[in-house]
C-alpha cells in the first residue's frame, strides 16, 4: 500500500516550445523538485521530488531530457 510506486509513462506532458525543464532547489533544506516552467507565464508545474542523482536521471530519461538542459532555480 505505501510501497514504492510502479514505474510508468510520464503523467505530465512536456512541450519543448512552451515549457522549460527546471530543478527547484531549497538553499535551507536541500530539497529538490523537478518540474516544468511555462515560458509564457512563468508558472511552475511540479513533476517529482528528487531525493538523489538516480531519481533525477530516471525522471530525465522518462522525458528524454539531457542534464545540461535543466535549469537550477534557488
Amino acid at each position: 500500500m505505501f510501497g514504492r510506486k510502479e514505474k510508468h509513462a510520464p503523467q505530465v506532458s512536456y512541450d519543448k516550445e512552451k515549457q522549460k525543464p527546471v530543478l527547484r532547489c531549497s538553499i535551507c533544506t536541500g530539497e529538490q523538485v523537478f518540474g516544468f516552467r511555462s515560458r509564457e507565464t512563468g508558472k511552475f508545474e511540479e513533476v517529482s521530488l528528487i531525493r538523489n542523482e538516480k531519481e533525477l536521471k530516471e525522471v530525465l530519461g522518462q522525458y528524454g531530457i539531457a542534464l545540461d538542459e535543466v535549469e537550477k532555480v534557488y
